[in-house]
């Protein structure tokens, strides 16, 4: 089995001001300095992102935004388009969040849209998925996955695929305190990889890595991160405190 390196991500959403957000990444530089073993990223909101990618210059934290736009510039009040977020120094960006679909309308094509454009300017997307509890009490959560999977990753190819991170999260257990058993975690997961192997191929699908979002915590982060699919973390809440990411970032001393 390929050995993939495990990639926790801060998602920070509607919270800290310019000020909040460069203290946390300053108490994340000093906390984080001697991983090396797992990647790292946060995303604070637009406003924040130059105060904070300013605060990281040197360390081995890596900057995302929480969304954007698909075209470069134009008419699009209130939108932050690829080459901003490029500019001013992100390295990732979340798409599809299920935020962003139930509360702004994002649909398979504009994540695709979406995705596509942060390629076109060097921007690593990590990419959303993830059924509600509706859905899963139907027995659609697979379907549903899957109509998300291949929606977003319409026409694009394996080198362009190479730079996806997939996130899955349960919409049933994002901010609610629910968290996904670590087997049914890994279900999902393996279902996902299973899905890649079967749009590209399977050392494509050996290598991408596949977080877990959903109500994450260090009480549960090392058992979900001892399944075999599961390679990381799009962490919510538990991100907005030092102490409590970087306890997550050190699952394996826990």
């Amino acid at each position: 089995m390929m050995r993939r390196l495990p990639f926790m991500a801060g998602n920070w959403k509607m919270n800290k001001t310019v000020k909040e957000a460069v203290d946390l990444v300053r108490q994340l530089k000093t906390s984080l300095s001697r991983v090396d073993d797992v990647e790292v990223a946060v995303a604070p909101p637009f406003t924040a992102l130059y105060a904070v990618y300013k605060e990281l210059e040197g360390a081995s934290i890596h900057l995302a935004a929480q969304n954007l736009f698909y075209e470069e510039k134009g008419a699009y009040t209130g939108e932050v388009s690829p080459l901003m977020l490029k500019e001013v120094g992100c390295h990732y960006v979340i798409i599809g969040h299920s935020e962003r679909r139930r509360f702004f309308g994002e649909a398979d094509e504009t994540v695709n849209r979406r995705i596509r454009a942060a390629l076109g300017q060097g921007l690593k997307p990590i990419f959303c998925i993830g059924e509600t509890l509706r859905e899963r009490e139907e027995g659609k959560a697979f379907s549903v996955i899957e109509r998300q999977i291949e929606g977003g990753l319409k026409d694009l190819g394996e080198k362009e695929f190479k730079n996806i991170v997939i996130a899955y999260e349960p919409v049933w257990a994002i901010g609610t305190g629910k968290t996904a058993t670590p087997e049914q975690a890994e279900e999902v997961h393996r279902f996902i990889r299973e899905r890649v192997e079967k749009l590209y191929s399977l050392e494509i699908a050996e290598g991408v890595r596949i977080q877990y979002g959903g109500s994450v915590t260090p009480e549960n982060v090392k058992g979900l991160m001892s399944q075999e699919n599961i390679d990381g973390a799009l962490v919510g809440g538990a991100s907005l405190e030092a102490d409590t990411f970087s306890r997550i970032v050190r699952f394996k001393e826990i």
